[in-house]
């Protein structure tokens, strides 16, 4: 009888790994078929054996503890990949890694979406942890130090070969060591590119006082031709039909920095260029070090989270830039952008000098039920009523792609005539903008699929459609303010523009010395914009790797269709 249960676990210890190793066998099968050689076939299958069987090598480490902690670390690894795979329906390349990462605040809507998926993933990666932990029956033929070094050194030769090849190189090997790989490669890409302290301010003002406010306003998830002013089917945005007292100037379609949300937000606040981001990001002043020493105080308002959780890489060393820090805690998720706009209204009518920066709510998904019953103006659409509480983040539940897309941009286009066309209809009519200049963009485009292309996906993917970084760009003040000759190069900037072209707008109109704004950051929207028109989709291009730039060519945008009803 002894023996009998001996041998059982012997066949349970290696069922439950092999079960937790070849569960998506889909996914080993569809990189085999992406391989066009003999010898990468060869080559992929001696890699995946050699990381497969240091699982099995770790399983029989007789030493207990140690057996543990080993099942513990591949158990979290696996669950993480596992878990990406089935939210993202794509592979978890190490750009994304680094992005979720840098979107950690936003955990805990991610596990109330995708709480399916986890609970999944979870499950697989139980079997995985027992499989380890079940004590093992023998001894492998390798001395005790080989045995418990060997999954270690095996995950080094792998981080090795990513590191070489740029990290790729993961597609289709065993989930247990991908993200543990990736996190190597993110602690020595850390380490190694360590800028140090972070510079102060070292550009010269005009010796004068700024006499209004400057905002910038980031909405989130808003493709630019869905507007209607710039498309003949777009979504009203009240940006049209302005006050006789105001003047706004639209540059039309601009190229977002990336085709995601913290890249960008981080480059907007640090004032990265095409040619050195990265290390501009990391040493240069943020824009609320340039206000402050202009004489502004800053106000940060996010409507996106709530309870002081920072996000976009703003960390509290940046946070203590910033004087009055505002979210919209016990505001419902609807209702945050019109908030925010009455909060602004407030800040232009005072009398202080304020440089705000606005996070929107905007349309990132879920939209099903970011705009009121009354704003259910295009039909069909996405069904309602179970992601009122969700920011962001979202699921794919309520729409299988295919077909569906045309409920998504439905509901999409009422999400734009609310949190666009309400919160600027507000603004402009409670707002003395002769007191303020407004920047409007967005963080990232949209692709809605008006192509029929495949996927779930809308934005932050590897290959992307151009739609991905197309975003408004248009500039709101009084006519009255003559902070800056707006329309002097507007007809040559428009279409061509850039959020690369904010950053030194910003500092133009803080009054800081131009030549060294140009030099430092590039050219100002009031000037010639000569930059090539493209967002970059591999912002984390390391290891020898180069940024991915999607060029933005006018004539190819999938233009929005009418393929709704319209609601009177």
């Amino acid at each position: 009888m002894f023996v009998a249960v001996e041998k059982l676990k012997v066949h349970l210890k290696y069922a439950l790994i092999l079960f937790a190793i070849f569960a998506d066998y889909e996914i080993y099968l569809n990189r085999l078929s992406q391989l066009d050689s003999l010898l990468t076939i060869v080559f992929y299958l001696g890699i995946f054996c050699f990381l497969s069987s240091l699982i099995f090598v770790a399983a029989y480490i007789q030493n207990n503890y140690i057996r543990i902690v080993f099942g513990i670390i591949f158990f979290i690894s696996f669950v993480f990949y596992d878990a990406c795979l089935r939210i993202m329906a794509e592979f978890l390349t190490y750009s994304t890694f680094v992005s979720l990462l840098n979107a950690r605040g936003f955990i805990g809507d991610a596990i109330s979406e995708y709480y399916v998926a986890i609970g999944i993933a979870l499950t697989k990666g139980l079997f995985l942890l027992v499989g380890i932990w079940l004590k093992p029956n023998y001894t492998l033929p390798l001395s005790k130090t080989v045995n418990i070094s060997s999954p270690a050194i095996g995950l080094l030769l792998f981080t090795g070969l990513l590191f070489m090849r740029g990290g790729d190189g993961g597609r289709g090997m065993p989930g247990m060591f991908v993200p543990l790989s990736y996190a190597n490669l993110y602690l020595y890409d850390t380490l190694a590119h360590d800028f140090g302290e972070r510079k102060a301010v070292n550009i010269n003002r005009q010796n004068k006082v700024v006499k209004h406010d400057i905002i910038l306003i980031i909405d989130e998830s808003i493709r630019g031709d869905y507007l209607d002013i710039n498309s003949d089917y777009g979504v009203k945005s009240n940006l049209h039909n302005k006050p006789d007292n105001i003047v706004i100037f639209n540059y039309g379609l601009a190229a977002s920095i990336t085709n995601c949300s913290t890249e960008t937000n981080v480059t907007l606040r640090y004032g990265g260029t095409r040619t050195n981001y990265l290390e501009i990001n990391n040493t240069m002043p943020s824009i609320w070090q340039y206000a402050k020493k202009a004489g502004l105080k800053n106000v940060y308002i996010d409507a996106q989270r709530t309870g002081g959780k920072l996000q976009n890489k703003m960390d509290e060393l940046e946070l203590k830039d910033i004087d009055k820090f505002i979210q919209f805690d016990g505001t419902p998720v609807q209702q945050r952008d019109i908030e925010a706009s009455k909060l602004l209204v407030e800040l232009i009518n005072n009398d202080e000098k304020e440089f705000v920066i606005v996070n929107k709510i905007g349309a990132h998904f879920p939209i099903h039920d970011k705009y009121p019953d009354e704003f259910l103006k295009y039909k069909p659409v996405l069904s309602r009523g179970n992601f009122l509480n969700i920011t962001d983040t979202g699921s794919r539940e309520g729409f299988k792609g295919g077909d569906d897309w045309l409920l998504y941009r439905n509901s999409y286009r009422n999400t734009l005539l609310w949190n666009v066309g309400e919160f600027f209809s507000f603004i402009l009519s409670h707002a003395d903008l002769n007191k303020a200049v407004i920047i409007y963009t967005s963080d990232h485009g949209q692709d809605l699929h008006e192509r029929g292309n495949p996927g779930l996906h809308t934005h932050c993917t590897e290959s992307p459609n151009i739609e991905e970084g197309i975003v408004p760009l248009v500039i709101l003040t009084g006519n009255t303010t003559n902070a800056i000759n707006w329309g002097k190069n507007l007809s040559n900037n428009y279409n061509r523009s850039s959020h690369y072209n904010i950053f030194p707008t910003l500092l133009e109109l803080m009054l800081y010395e131009k030549q060294k704004v140009l030099s430092s950051y590039g050219v100002p929207l009031s000037d010639i914009v000569n930059g090539h028109y493209a967002f970059n989709a591999q912002y984390h291009a390391k290891f020898g790797k180069k940024p991915k730039w999607i060029k933005i060519i006018k004539s190819s945008i999938a233009k929005p269709n009418n393929d709704y009803m319209v609601t009177k």
